[in-house]
């Protein structure tokens, strides 16, 4: 047989790995073959959702654990040597891998991605693991200092876990350019792709290299330091010290500290008990939310340890007149982006439900002399969506969103964690008892059905770890304002409601980031946004999924079109730093200095009613937009992008070997036939009928109309005895459950045919085992038939 009819595999198994194991590289500790670099993006439409197809390359090549070297792509002999160059360069690229090879079986093409040499080789002549790694040290212009620190590997032992490709070359990069000197560092990662894991890992190889033996992780919730020294931490043990108190312990290597406790309560800067030169290693998280700021307190502890490399780490850097991560961390030395996690199939993808409210979108006026609840003459204005629970409170209004939040519970899951963003603290409270008012029933079953979890309630704050406990069931509709923002690690949450107005896109990401970790084996596979403020719009933005763009200063002169001026964060925080502001939980007004009564803060309405005048469902797209689409039209779309023409699509079915891989393949590029059955109520078409209907608008048959025509064209007739019995068998089991089943070799282990005889005994009545299967391949030519 000659290499012209050899498959790819063939090509692989005869030529290709002979030449890398000859070359000397090893099987089991340097090569990995068919790689899979992603997990196949998950792809939602209704309730359902199905795994795409993963990218894999036919091999990577590693030095070390933590430096993979080149990367081969593997054709068949009938293309040229260098076919498979091209897609090799690409995943390359994903891999930040350097060097890449492409084989047909004759030779190899190298093209060094660092110089941009291109050559051909012969079988024999691929480059050793020792020649290869040589070649980088002296292309990366590698120092013998840096390569000490780049070679140590990361922190393993068993069962723990391995990085994956993104967070390989985020810790990679990241390692290598403080072993170059860089001093200031920024890395942007999206919320739940394991910032912390990464960082953990940078620390403990600068540590166990004995370039960074100091070092502090500086966070400004207490949340995010328990978490961290809890998990991804741990293994650091009697090494690690989370500061506490005013007097510091210098016998410690890792320090966990909130920046609010070096500087101190009454600026005393307790960090000042260490020398300036005491860390050689400062990580920041969340580093968007104080550092970027010149004037912040994170500035104190940073500009007085400035000796020390200091790494930013954050999901969303902040570019505003008054802070810049970019200005002072400089350009990010890796990116990876909620588009690209969800891509991937590492972030969970979401769908949006945008829902309308009458007073929303047309707004409301009172009539002349309108009272409020408290008796306050409410004054004569339009208000609208972002006036609403901010200056004006209509009880309607609370009433019936926390009814579509319970209505979308009760037709999913009611034990679905669910996170509740509301506009201040006392929105948040009204929230809370709308919300025990809808659910009476769990609500009597356990009190922590419901917790409004802000700065200023204890008991709230008590519940906020069993909230992001994936094993604890309650609470489970957690409403805030602002403290669940940003850092809390809520694997599980299903659904976030959008009860705010958001206008800054660092918020927006923050907030949207705390759906997006994937817990599949908790059945939690995407996550629901429920947008009553229209914030979703902001998923349109550019800047969504985009770098932060610079500010520009104006100057007093300067034309600013800013459509959201004139409505400023309310005062008061969610962080339990600052007191609420007055009339907090009241509409009664203060009475001013000769007896006036000054305005109430809010205005209260007991007596307006308010309806839903729209909703709409929409799902993230692969280029990370909303799209509002109906599942047959989606379904539709995905199947012509496959087979654009009818006759494309009746070659690939008649030729397949097994039915199901056409239908397993479509499904990777998400075609949910069982979806679309559910959707149109016809659980009887059979998957070649539906995709025929819905895609090229032929009638359909069902499994049992097709069924009973191989009946009346005497096909069975052929057989005798029991090898007609078991087609007749098969062919019904075909009208009950479709074509899978018949395809299964097991289907002969049913009860339905253990009758007929064994296995074994069915088999030999065809003649053998290939005589069986090919009854089995004209039994699916005669239900297709015409």
């Amino acid at each position: 047989m000659g290499k012209g009819s050899l498959s790819e595999e063939d090509i692989k198994a005869q030529y290709i790995t002979p030449a890398v194991t000859d070359a000397g590289w090893d099987l089991k500790r340097q090569v990995r073959m068919e790689y899979a670099f992603t997990a196949g993006r998950i792809i939602l439409r209704g309730n359902m959702t199905a795994r795409g197809r993963k990218r894999r390359a036919d091999y990577v090549l590693f030095y070390k654990t933590n430096v993979p070297l080149a990367i081969i792509e593997a054709k068949d002999n009938r293309q040229p040597v260098g076919a498979g160059l091209q897609q090799a360069i690409e995943y390359a690229k994903a891999l930040d891998i350097s060097y890449v090879y492409a084989s047909n079986g004759d030779a190899f093409v190298e093209q060094n991605l660092i110089t941009g040499e291109v050559r051909e080789l012969a079988l024999q002549a691929f480059p050793s693991p020792d020649e290869l790694y040589r070649r980088y040290l002296r292309d990366k212009n590698i120092s013998a200092a840096e390569e000490q620190v780049m070679l140590e590997p990361y922190y393993y032992v068993p069962q723990y876990k391995t990085p994956r490709y993104y967070q390989r070359i985020a810790i990679n990069r990241t390692v290598d350019a403080v072993a170059r000197g860089q001093e200031r560092i920024l890395l942007v990662s999206a919320t739940g792709t394991g910032k912390t894991y990464m960082t953990f890992q940078m620390i403990y190889r600068l540590w166990k290299s004995g370039l960074k033996k100091k070092i502090l992780f500086l966070a400004d919730r207490n949340v995010l330091v328990d978490q961290t020294m809890s998990g991804d931490f741990k293994p650091f043990g009697g090494k690690m010290i989370k500061v506490q108190n005013k007097n510091l312990d210098s016998s410690y290597e890792i320090y966990l500290a909130l920046y609010q406790q070096l500087t101190g309560e009454n600026g005393e800067e307790t960090f000042r008990q260490f020398q300036p030169s005491f860390f050689d290693l400062i990580v920041i998280d969340e580093c968007h939310r104080g550092s970027a700021k010149e004037e912040s307190a994170w500035r104190k502890v940073l500009n007085y340890f400035s000796a020390a490399t200091h790494i930013g780490c954050t999901a969303t850097p902040i570019e505003t007149q008054d802070a810049s991560s970019f200005s002072y961390f400089g350009e990010p030395i890796y990116e990876y982006s909620l588009k690209q996690g969800i891509d991937d199939g590492f972030l969970a993808p979401y769908k949006v439900i945008r829902i309308g409210l009458d007073k929303d979108l047309e707004g409301y006026r009172p009539e002349d002399g309108k009272i409020d609840t408290y008796g306050n003459e409410i004054e004569d204005r339009e208000y609208n969506v972002k006036d609403f629970d901010r200056t004006l409170v209509i009880d309607d209004r609370t009433r019936v969103v926390a009814a579509k939040i319970t209505e979308f519970l009760q037709k999913t899951d009611r034990m679905s964690k669910t996170i509740v963003f509301c506009i201040d603290i006392e929105h948040a409270e009204r929230m809370r008892q709308a919300l025990i008012q809808a659910n009476q029933d769990l609500y009597a079953q356990n009190h922590r059905y419901i917790m409004r979890i802000t700065g200023d309630n204890d008991e709230g704050k008590a519940q906020l770890e069993n909230f992001i406990d994936e094993e604890s069931p309650y609470p489970v509709i957690a409403v805030t304002s602002k403290l669940m923002t940003t850092g809390v690690d809520a694997k599980m949450c299903k659904l976030i409601v959008l009860e705010n107005n958001i206008n800054s896109m660092t918020e927006f990401k923050q907030i949207i980031g705390r759906g997006t970790r994937l817990l599949e084996e908790y059945g939690k596979t995407y996550f629901t946004i429920m947008d009553f403020r229209n914030s979703s719009r902001l998923f349109a933005d550019p800047a969504f999924d985009g770098r932060p763009e610079v500010v520009i200063d104006l100057d007093q002169d300067d034309p600013v079109d800013d459509p959201e001026a004139g409505y400023p964060e309310p005062e008061g925080g969610d962080d339990g730093t600052r007191e609420n502001p007055p009339g907090y939980g009241s509409g009664v007004g203060n009475n001013t200095d000769d007896g006036e009564q000054e305005k109430p803060r809010k205005y209260y309405i007991g007596d307006v009613a308010v309806t839903v005048l729209s909703e709409r469902v929409q799902y993230v797209g692969q280029d990370g937009k909303l799209i509002t689409e109906s599942l047959i039209d989606y379904t539709k779309k995905n199947i012509l992008q496959h087979y654009a023409r009818l006759d494309d699509f009746l070659r690939s079915w008649s030729q397949a070997e097994k039915k199901q891989a056409i239908i397993d393949e479509l499904q990777e590029r998400g075609v949910w036939l069982d979806a679309v059955r559910a959707e149109l109520g016809d659980n009887e078409l059979d998957d070649f009928d539906l995709i025929c209907h819905l895609a090229y608008d032929k009638p359909p048959l069902t499994k049992l109309e097709r069924a009973e025509q191989v009946k009346k064209r005497h096909y069975l007739y052929q057989y005798s005895d029991i090898a007609q019995q078991v087609i007749e068998g098969l062919l019904n089991k075909y009208a009950n459950d479709g074509i899978k089943e018949i395809e299964d070799t097991k289907v002969l282990m049913l009860k339905e045919f253990a009758q007929m005889g064994s296995p074994m005994k069915i088999v030999k009545a065809f003649g053998g085992k290939e005589a069986y299967l090919k009854a089995i391949q004209e039994l699916k030519n005669e239900i297709y038939y015409a």
